[in-house]
């Protein structure tokens, strides 16, 4: 039996998953002020739903992002936190990979860019194909305007999985596309591919996916920006 502990806050709507084997219980928390105080207990309501404790847990998996810089280092925090307590190796999950895995399961394609507001004007953008069930990357996350997006040119049309307050533009308009935001149930399945496959880390090592090196605007910045919308 495989059992896989599962946490994804790097946006607004935060989450939780434990499988089990094939059977997933999840949570789901919205608000990102919420994430901090709410993710522990749901975790705790789902190993108690199971009747598992957290030492029985394989491993812990939690999407590393890219993302909210609070959201993900509150993942690295609380899963680094558990799995010392735990004796657990973790599995960081990109986040925009696991919007990936939940839109194969949804539509009939195989070709997907995955697309985050980073606020700023700019967005957070991978694009993962699908080979025989498996994900495997085409393009490695970025951070970008959005109209700077290029799709691979070996590759068929893909399909646009776009988070919250995500518009394509015109440029794009011929591309299909489907609302999807990063969720823990495909970061617990994502975990347990990674942790058959040797990508399980130490505690200590769990470490957030940032793409952006500067978190905060100055107030010059600002203006300008709120003076091109």
């Amino acid at each position: 039996m495989t059992t896989i502990l599962a946490i994804e806050t790097s946006t607004e709507l935060a989450s939780a998953a434990l499988l089990v084997d094939d059977q997933i219980y999840v949570r789901e928390l919205s608000g990102v002020q919420t994430h901090s105080q709410g993710i522990l207990p749901a975790l705790q309501s789902l190993l108690s739903e199971a009747s598992i404790a957290l030492s029985d847990c394989d491993v812990l998996a939690y999407g590393c992002g890219p993302g909210a810089f609070t959201g993900i280092r509150t993942a690295c925090g609380i899963v680094q936190g558990l799995a010392y307590g735990a004796e657990l190796n973790v599995v960081p999950v990109i986040s925009l990979q696991a919007m990936a895995l939940a839109a194969f399961a949804e539509v009939k394609a195989d070709n997907f860019i995955c697309v985050l507001d980073a606020r700023m004007n700019e967005v957070y953008w991978a694009q993962y194909r699908f080979v025989g069930g498996v994900c495997v990357e085409v393009s490695a996350p970025v951070l970008a305007k959005i109209e700077d997006i290029t799709p691979s040119a070996d590759l068929d049309s893909p399909y646009f999985v776009l988070g919250n307050g995500v518009v394509l533009p015109s440029q794009y308009s011929q591309f299909p596309s489907i609302p999807m935001m990063p969720h823990a149930k495909q970061v617990a399945e994502l975990g347990k591919l990674g942790l058959a496959s040797g990508q399980d880390v130490s505690p200590e090592l769990a470490q957030p996916l940032y793409l952006r090196n500067k978190i905060a605007l100055t107030t010059a910045e600002r203006a300008l920006v709120q003076g091109q919308k």
